[in-house]
């Protein structure tokens, strides 16, 4: 136990704490800048088993703020790369790096599998698919974004309220890192704080971050937060995989003309056709690559009438 006596020292914690740490397993959704910081961290905390899941693999933009990778590691799947610098921290615990891309198909099993989930990934879509499961299994799950030098990092579900409580709907535009760019030192800030956000529930330390959000912001040097533990959970457009279309379902792709489109049996529709759009019988699934046309479009029909509505965010 010397290698954890420091942490034990903390009030709270003590040998009870860490075998709580030992027995916990914790899925980690993302291994670029935030998981980069959660990971090590977690690891060297002695959480005793680690599932890391991106699809991604290190390019040289992403080496400024994804800190466990090294020149030598581009090319190379993150996930795996992530998981053996894991087990080399802390040989005492388990990782394993998944190179897969997480969507409403494969994400109820891994979900299930864990104690708590982190959402590290820069993808809206995986963040509402995350908390829309975790909020029906009864699991924790500690969520984070940052852009530039500002961002949040919260904790859902368990006993708190989902993500939609806090974000019912998207803002008019969805940046990424691809887009509006990020700050290492932003990013690993908020995935520190999503890393002791993780330890303090998993331990049962209070008060607990479940229900709280944590903001920052560089660029006026400001830290903040709030309590949302009394927000009203809200239903909302669900996510699904192209695996779980089915015959009956109508599949309509909002990319403009040109865009690649995945799905062969899907219609091409203008997302300012869909006014006039005739609604059919059965399942209406709104496909696009981010999900924020599908999202937009889902409104309109929803507006219109339509009950049986569904989102698909293919990456294309």
């Amino acid at each position: 136990m010397n290698r954890y006596l420091r942490q034990m020292q903390v009030s709270g914690v003590g040998v009870s704490g860490q075998v709580r740490l030992a027995a916990a397993h914790v899925l980690i959704v993302g291994a670029g800048g935030l998981g980069c910081a959660v990971i090590p961290a977690l690891a060297a905390a002695g959480v005793g088993r680690l599932t890391i899941v991106d699809p991604d693999r290190v390019a040289p933009s992403n080496l400024h703020r994804q800190t466990l990778y090294t020149t030598g590691d581009l090319g190379q799947p993150k996930a795996g790369i992530a998981a053996a610098r894991a087990r080399a921290l802390n040989p005492e615990g388990r990782a394993t790096g998944l190179t897969l891309r997480l969507d409403p198909a494969n994400a109820p099993a891994l979900v299930a599998s864990a104690d708590l989930v982190v959402d590290a990934a820069d993808s809206f879509a995986v963040t509402y698919t995350l908390s829309d499961l975790c909020r029906a299994q009864g699991r924790p799950l500690i969520a984070a974004s940052v852009l530039g030098r500002a961002g949040y990092a919260g904790g859902f579900c368990g006993c708190a309220p989902g993500y939609r409580a806090v974000f019912p709907d998207l803002p008019a535009q969805v940046d990424s890192c691809a887009s509006a760019g990020v700050l290492g030192p932003a990013v690993a800030v908020l995935g520190a704080v999503q890393a002791q956000m993780a330890v303090s529930v998993l331990i049962g330390l209070e008060p607990s971050p479940l229900g709280r959000m944590v903001t920052l912001d560089m660029g006026n040097w400001r830290f903040g937060g709030f309590d949302f533990q009394d927000a009203a959970d809200v239903e909302g457009f669900g996510f699904v995989a192209s695996s779980q279309i089915g015959d009956g379902d109508t599949v309509i792709d909002l990319r403009p003309q040109g865009s690649v489109r995945a799905l062969p049996m899907a219609q091409a529709v203008a997302p300012a056709d869909l006014a006039d759009w005739p609604i059919p019988e059965g399942r209406v699934v709104l496909c696009c690559s981010s999900g924020l046309r599908a999202w937009r479009g889902a409104q309109v029909l929803a507006a219109r009438g339509a009950r049986a509505l569904a989102l698909l965010a293919d990456g294309q």
